[in-house]
Protein backbone atom coordinates (compact mmCIF):
# COMPACT_ATOMS: atom_id res chain seq x y z
CA UNK A 1 0.00 0.00 0.00
CA UNK A 2 1.64 3.56 -0.83
CA UNK A 3 1.08 5.87 1.30
CA UNK A 4 3.62 8.51 -0.17
CA UNK A 5 2.48 11.99 -0.27
CA UNK A 6 1.95 13.17 -4.18
CA UNK A 7 5.67 14.97 -4.07
CA UNK A 8 7.68 12.70 -1.43
CA UNK A 9 9.75 11.21 -4.30
CA UNK A 10 10.69 14.74 -5.58
CA UNK A 11 13.90 14.54 -7.19
CA UNK A 12 16.66 16.72 -5.45
CA UNK A 13 16.61 20.20 -5.46
CA UNK A 14 19.51 22.64 -6.23
CA UNK A 15 19.89 24.75 -3.43
CA UNK A 16 21.83 28.31 -3.48
CA UNK A 17 24.04 27.92 -0.43
CA UNK A 18 22.55 31.69 1.34
CA UNK A 19 18.86 30.89 0.36
CA UNK A 20 19.29 27.24 1.86
CA UNK A 21 20.93 28.39 5.15
CA UNK A 22 18.09 31.09 5.08
CA UNK A 23 15.57 28.45 5.16
CA UNK A 24 17.15 26.74 8.20
CA UNK A 25 17.17 29.15 10.57
CA UNK A 26 13.96 30.15 9.71
CA UNK A 27 12.15 26.72 10.86
CA UNK A 28 12.13 24.93 14.35
CA UNK A 29 14.56 22.15 14.42
CA UNK A 30 14.21 19.41 16.93
CA UNK A 31 16.91 17.10 15.15
CA UNK A 32 20.36 18.31 14.33
CA UNK A 33 20.82 17.29 10.50
CA UNK A 34 24.01 17.37 8.42
CA UNK A 35 22.38 19.33 5.44
CA UNK A 36 26.35 18.68 3.48
CA UNK A 37 28.20 21.81 2.91
CA UNK A 38 29.25 22.82 6.71
CA UNK A 39 25.09 23.37 7.00
CA UNK A 40 23.54 21.41 10.07
CA UNK A 41 20.33 22.18 11.38
CA UNK A 42 20.46 23.57 14.92
CA UNK A 43 17.88 21.09 16.41
CA UNK A 44 17.47 21.55 20.63
CA UNK A 45 19.00 18.03 20.50
CA UNK A 46 22.62 18.26 19.30
CA UNK A 47 24.26 16.43 16.45
CA UNK A 48 26.33 14.34 18.91
CA UNK A 49 23.77 13.33 20.75
CA UNK A 50 22.24 11.71 17.43
CA UNK A 51 25.15 10.09 16.64
CA UNK A 52 25.15 8.30 20.27
CA UNK A 53 21.52 7.51 19.77
CA UNK A 54 22.17 6.24 16.00
CA UNK A 55 24.29 3.71 17.56
CA UNK A 56 22.00 2.65 20.69
CA UNK A 57 19.12 2.04 18.32
CA UNK A 58 20.90 0.66 15.06
CA UNK A 59 24.27 -0.90 15.38
CA UNK A 60 21.83 -3.78 16.82
CA UNK A 61 19.65 -4.65 14.04
CA UNK A 62 20.45 -5.14 10.09
CA UNK A 63 17.76 -2.76 8.44
CA UNK A 64 19.77 -3.38 5.13
CA UNK A 65 17.06 -4.46 2.19
CA UNK A 66 14.52 -4.49 4.85
CA UNK A 67 11.27 -2.22 5.59
CA UNK A 68 11.43 0.26 8.44
CA UNK A 69 8.54 2.54 9.79
CA UNK A 70 9.51 5.54 12.08
CA UNK A 71 6.76 6.40 14.10
CA UNK A 72 6.62 9.79 15.02
CA UNK A 73 9.30 10.90 12.58
CA UNK A 74 9.22 14.82 12.90
CA UNK A 75 12.27 16.13 10.88
CA UNK A 76 13.02 13.30 10.15
CA UNK A 77 16.61 12.17 11.67
CA UNK A 78 15.99 8.50 12.47
CA UNK A 79 14.07 7.94 9.03
CA UNK A 80 17.20 9.33 6.81
CA UNK A 81 19.56 7.25 9.32
CA UNK A 82 17.74 4.14 8.59
CA UNK A 83 18.13 4.76 4.52
CA UNK A 84 21.19 5.47 5.07
CA UNK A 85 22.38 2.42 6.82
CA UNK A 86 20.35 0.55 3.51
CA UNK A 87 17.21 -0.24 4.34
CA UNK A 88 15.50 -0.69 1.15
CA UNK A 89 11.69 1.01 2.24
CA UNK A 90 10.92 3.69 5.03
CA UNK A 91 7.97 5.08 5.69
CA UNK A 92 8.13 7.91 8.26
CA UNK A 93 4.81 9.09 10.02
CA UNK A 94 3.71 11.89 12.37
CA UNK A 95 0.62 13.73 12.82
CA UNK A 96 0.69 15.92 16.32
CA UNK A 97 4.60 17.71 15.38
CA UNK A 98 4.00 17.79 12.01
CA UNK A 99 -0.11 19.23 12.57
CA UNK A 100 1.66 21.74 15.59
CA UNK A 101 1.29 25.53 14.49
CA UNK A 102 5.00 26.19 16.37
CA UNK A 103 6.60 22.48 14.91
CA UNK A 104 4.95 21.63 11.65
CA UNK A 105 6.76 19.09 8.44
CA UNK A 106 8.46 22.23 6.89
CA UNK A 107 11.79 20.88 8.59
CA UNK A 108 11.06 17.04 7.95
CA UNK A 109 10.17 17.84 3.98
CA UNK A 110 13.51 20.95 3.45
CA UNK A 111 15.89 18.39 4.52
CA UNK A 112 14.52 15.46 2.81
CA UNK A 113 14.59 17.48 -0.24
CA UNK A 114 18.15 18.68 0.31
CA UNK A 115 19.21 15.56 1.46
CA UNK A 116 17.78 13.76 -2.36
CA UNK A 117 16.66 10.76 0.33
CA UNK A 118 13.82 8.81 -1.66
CA UNK A 119 11.54 7.32 1.55
CA UNK A 120 7.70 7.45 1.81
CA UNK A 121 5.67 9.48 4.31
CA UNK A 122 2.44 8.83 5.99
CA UNK A 123 0.67 11.53 8.13
CA UNK A 124 -0.54 9.29 10.64
CA UNK A 125 -1.92 9.37 14.02
CA UNK A 126 -1.47 6.52 16.12
CA UNK A 127 -4.83 4.71 15.93
CA UNK A 128 -4.33 4.62 12.24
CA UNK A 129 -1.16 2.39 12.24
CA UNK A 130 -3.00 -0.49 11.83
CA UNK A 131 -1.84 -3.69 9.42
CA UNK A 132 -4.43 -3.51 7.23
CA UNK A 133 -3.70 0.33 6.35
CA UNK A 134 -0.38 0.58 6.08
CA UNK A 135 1.48 -3.23 6.39
CA UNK A 136 3.89 -4.68 8.40
CA UNK A 137 7.74 -3.80 8.83
CA UNK A 138 10.99 -5.45 9.54
CA UNK A 139 11.52 -2.92 12.07
CA UNK A 140 9.45 -0.65 13.87
CA UNK A 141 10.73 2.72 15.18
CA UNK A 142 8.73 4.13 18.08
CA UNK A 143 11.46 6.77 19.26
CA UNK A 144 10.54 9.66 22.13
CA UNK A 145 7.04 8.98 21.88
CA UNK A 146 6.00 7.18 24.43
CA UNK A 147 5.80 8.49 27.58
CA UNK A 148 4.22 11.38 25.79
CA UNK A 149 1.00 9.44 25.51
CA UNK A 150 -2.04 8.90 27.05
CA UNK A 151 -2.60 5.63 27.03
CA UNK A 152 1.25 4.24 26.05
CA UNK A 153 0.77 1.16 27.13
CA UNK A 154 -2.19 0.51 24.28
CA UNK A 155 -0.38 2.49 22.00
CA UNK A 156 2.44 -0.69 22.00
CA UNK A 157 0.23 -3.01 22.07
CA UNK A 158 -1.49 -1.85 18.96
CA UNK A 159 2.01 -1.19 17.14
CA UNK A 160 3.39 -4.42 18.03
CA UNK A 161 1.09 -5.80 15.59
CA UNK A 162 3.03 -3.61 12.38
CA UNK A 163 6.61 -5.25 13.53
CA UNK A 164 7.50 -8.64 11.90
CA UNK A 165 10.77 -8.93 13.25
CA UNK A 166 11.81 -6.37 15.89
CA UNK A 167 10.01 -3.13 17.45
CA UNK A 168 12.51 -0.67 18.88
CA UNK A 169 11.82 2.18 21.78
CA UNK A 170 13.13 4.72 22.96
CA UNK A 171 11.96 6.11 26.01
CA UNK A 172 12.29 8.55 29.22
CA UNK A 173 12.97 6.33 32.30
CA UNK A 174 12.16 7.03 36.05
CA UNK A 175 11.13 4.76 38.98
CA UNK A 176 14.46 3.19 38.80
CA UNK A 177 14.37 3.19 42.83
CA UNK A 178 10.97 -0.03 42.03
CA UNK A 179 12.43 -3.48 40.71
CA UNK A 180 9.24 -4.60 40.05
CA UNK A 181 7.28 -2.61 36.42
CA UNK A 182 6.04 0.25 37.67
CA UNK A 183 5.52 4.22 35.65
CA UNK A 184 5.17 7.30 37.09
CA UNK A 185 2.34 9.45 36.37
CA UNK A 186 3.71 13.30 36.10
CA UNK A 187 1.49 15.73 37.18
CA UNK A 188 1.00 19.02 34.71
CA UNK A 189 4.56 20.12 34.02
CA UNK A 190 6.79 18.35 36.61
CA UNK A 191 9.23 17.33 34.67
CA UNK A 192 11.31 19.45 33.01
CA UNK A 193 8.54 21.94 32.82
CA UNK A 194 6.39 20.31 29.97
CA UNK A 195 3.57 19.68 30.44
CA UNK A 196 3.35 16.77 27.08
CA UNK A 197 5.83 14.45 29.53
CA UNK A 198 3.29 12.41 31.31
CA UNK A 199 5.12 9.46 32.04
CA UNK A 200 8.41 7.84 33.34
CA UNK A 201 8.42 4.11 33.15
CA UNK A 202 11.14 1.61 34.37
CA UNK A 203 13.05 -0.73 32.62
CA UNK A 204 11.14 -4.11 33.85
CA UNK A 205 8.11 -2.28 32.97
CA UNK A 206 9.13 -1.56 29.46
CA UNK A 207 10.38 -5.50 29.12
CA UNK A 208 7.31 -7.27 30.70
CA UNK A 209 5.01 -4.98 28.68
CA UNK A 210 6.78 -5.63 25.28
CA UNK A 211 6.71 -9.53 26.49
CA UNK A 212 3.17 -9.32 26.83
CA UNK A 213 3.11 -7.89 23.67
CA UNK A 214 4.62 -11.02 21.63
CA UNK A 215 7.94 -10.81 21.56
CA UNK A 216 9.82 -13.26 22.90
CA UNK A 217 13.56 -11.40 24.10
CA UNK A 218 13.84 -8.14 24.85
CA UNK A 219 17.28 -6.40 24.76
CA UNK A 220 17.51 -3.04 27.41
CA UNK A 221 19.94 -0.61 27.12
CA UNK A 222 20.77 2.85 28.65
CA UNK A 223 21.16 5.59 25.48
CA UNK A 224 24.01 7.29 27.52
CA UNK A 225 22.07 10.36 27.00
CA UNK A 226 20.38 11.44 30.05
CA UNK A 227 17.97 9.38 31.89
CA UNK A 228 17.33 6.98 28.30
CA UNK A 229 17.16 3.86 27.37
CA UNK A 230 16.05 1.68 24.58
CA UNK A 231 14.72 -1.52 23.96
CA UNK A 232 14.98 -3.96 20.97
CA UNK A 233 11.88 -6.28 21.28
CA UNK A 234 12.65 -9.23 18.92
CA UNK A 235 10.41 -11.76 17.54
CA UNK A 236 13.15 -13.72 16.17
CA UNK A 237 17.05 -13.22 15.90
CA UNK A 238 17.15 -12.71 12.28
CA UNK A 239 18.12 -9.64 12.62
CA UNK A 240 20.09 -9.31 15.38
CA UNK A 241 23.73 -8.37 14.21
CA UNK A 242 25.09 -9.47 18.29
CA UNK A 243 26.43 -13.01 18.22
CA UNK A 244 25.16 -12.81 21.54
CA UNK A 245 21.07 -14.20 21.76
CA UNK A 246 21.15 -13.43 25.04
CA UNK A 247 19.20 -10.54 26.14
CA UNK A 248 20.60 -7.87 27.20
CA UNK A 249 19.75 -6.30 30.86
CA UNK A 250 20.81 -3.32 32.00
CA UNK A 251 22.54 -2.09 35.16
CA UNK A 252 19.49 0.21 37.24
CA UNK A 253 21.49 3.01 38.86
CA UNK A 254 20.88 4.78 42.04
CA UNK A 255 18.17 7.74 40.60
CA UNK A 256 19.23 11.01 42.39
CA UNK A 257 19.29 12.54 38.84
CA UNK A 258 15.44 12.22 38.09
CA UNK A 259 14.17 13.84 41.66
CA UNK A 260 16.28 16.62 40.76
CA UNK A 261 15.27 16.66 37.02
CA UNK A 262 11.36 17.08 38.97
CA UNK A 263 12.25 19.29 41.68
CA UNK A 264 13.71 21.58 38.85
CA UNK A 265 10.21 21.29 36.57
CA UNK A 266 8.23 21.79 39.19
CA UNK A 267 9.91 25.29 40.17
CA UNK A 268 10.52 26.02 36.60
CA UNK A 269 6.15 25.88 36.61
CA UNK A 270 5.90 27.52 39.72
CA UNK A 271 8.05 30.40 38.43
CA UNK A 272 6.09 30.33 34.97
CA UNK A 273 2.91 30.48 36.66
CA UNK A 274 3.87 33.62 38.89
CA UNK A 275 5.32 35.75 35.88
CA UNK A 276 2.71 34.62 33.45
CA UNK A 277 5.00 32.92 31.32
CA UNK A 278 3.49 29.31 30.44
CA UNK A 279 5.17 26.29 30.35
CA UNK A 280 4.51 25.10 26.66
Amino acid sequence: MNLTDPDANAAETNFHPASLERQVHQIPWFHSIDLGEGLVTKGQKPLDVHQIEYAAIFDPVDVRGGSVIDIGAWNGAYSFEAKRRGAARVLATDYLAWRHPARGREGFDLARSVLGIDLEVGELDIPSLMPERVGTFDVVLFLGVFYHLQDPIAAVQQIATLAREVLIVETHTDALEIRRPAMIMYRGAELDGDISNRWGPNPACMVALLKQSGFVKVDAAWTNVGYRTVYHAWRTDRLRRSGNVNERKIAVPYPPLLWTRRLLGRTKRRLASAFGLGTA
